[in-house]
């Protein structure tokens, strides 16, 4: 099968397509098709954990081709989507069998690339790991990232408040559009005080951050009494300072968590809890996922560097 292969990790340019052996459906295991693949940003620049393919992709959808042993749930020709450790980036991939959903009602097989990573990140973070509960505020840094414009929609239709940072005023506009209360364009506003504006001082109750380093001591200030913030990226850097006087006072919990490296098992249940509590919302229509350009599988790298640029949402690859 083609497959990308990452010759060294770093710039999209490294990117090659190859051919490379078919992947086998293992005990626990579906092998599918792939029709296509999401890309999430910088999954060409790390290397995978122990274990996991060296091909990078972490979600894909398509057509289960083989089923191993041991699983009963799925048969050859279901089309479904799945979470993955790598390995989206070709033709074929095998996947455990606890890590693949069927296809949402109402969502195409391949725009449905575009969710198990972005749904199973959300859910495991702000909604099952720091328990964001109706009626509370949160700040989505990123908002208009495949994250972002994710959370916004399953935030508001679990009734939270949503306030987003992005990097234009476009982009703020198009995540109000998505249900977003109010955005800040942190290239020209302070969103340490405009957030305080926006709640009458108090702060946000959950913020969920991408950038790492930069925002963690404005991130603390911009938290509400019980605030709680979760990191899920590092964008913009891995060590920064932080004044613990205010998570003492203000009785902060601050997190983080990845998904690619967690266990099979704790990735099935993630999934189950995905499958309850967002797909219904998906199949409802209350959270769509935002597509912005598909690309073939060749042009990865071309791909990759839209991914890092200014995009909307979503970036698929189609083999």
């Amino acid at each position: 099968m083609k497959a990308i292969v990452v010759s060294r990790y770093g710039e999209p340019e490294l990117l090659e397509v190859r051919e490379v052996e078919d992947p086998q459906a293992g005990e626990g295991e579906v092998l599918i098709k792939i029709v296509a693949t999401a890309l999430n940003k910088r999954e060409n620049r790390t290397s995978p954990p122990p274990g996991a393919s060296l091909y990078p992709g972490l979600e894909c959808s398509g057509i289960i081709e083989a089923v191993g042993s041991g699983v009963s749930k799925w048969k050859v020709g279901d089309e479904v989507c799945a979470l993955l450790g790598g390995g989206g980036h070709a033709e074929k991939v095998n996947v455990p069998a606890g890590q693949v959903f069927p296809i949402p009602k109402g969502v195409s097989l391949q725009d449905a690339a575009g969710i198990p990573e972005v749904a199973c990140t959300v859910w495991s973070t702000i909604f099952m790991s720091v328990h964001l509960s109706k009626g509370e505020t949160l700040l989505i840094h990123g908002g208009g990232s495949g994250i972002g414009t994710f959370a916004i929609q399953i935030a508001k239709a679990k009734d939270v408040k949503v306030f987003i940072t992005a990097g234009n005023d476009e982009r703020v506009k198009k995540c109000i559009e998505l249900g977003a209360a109010d955005g800040i364009n942190y290239k020209t506003e302070d969103f340490v005080e405009r957030v305080k504006a926006l709640t009458g001082g108090k702060g946000v109750d959950v913020i969920l951050d991408i950038v790492g380093a930069p925002y963690l001591n404005r991130n603390v200030e911009a938290l509400a009494v019980g605030g709680r913030l979760f990191i899920i990226g590092l964008q913009e850097g891995a060590t920064g300072d932080i004044n613990l006087s205010l998570v003492l006072g203000k009785h902060l919990t601050v997190a983080g968590a990845g998904l690619r490296n967690r266990t099979a098992e704790n990735k099935a249940q993630i999934v189950q809890e995905v499958l309850e509590h967002v797909w219904p919302e998906i199949e409802a229509g209350k959270v769509k996922i935002v597509i912005d350009e598909v690309f073939p599988l060749e042009r990865a790298a071309d791909a990759h560097c839209a991914l890092e640029s200014s995009h909307f949402g979503k970036i698929l690859l189609t083999p």
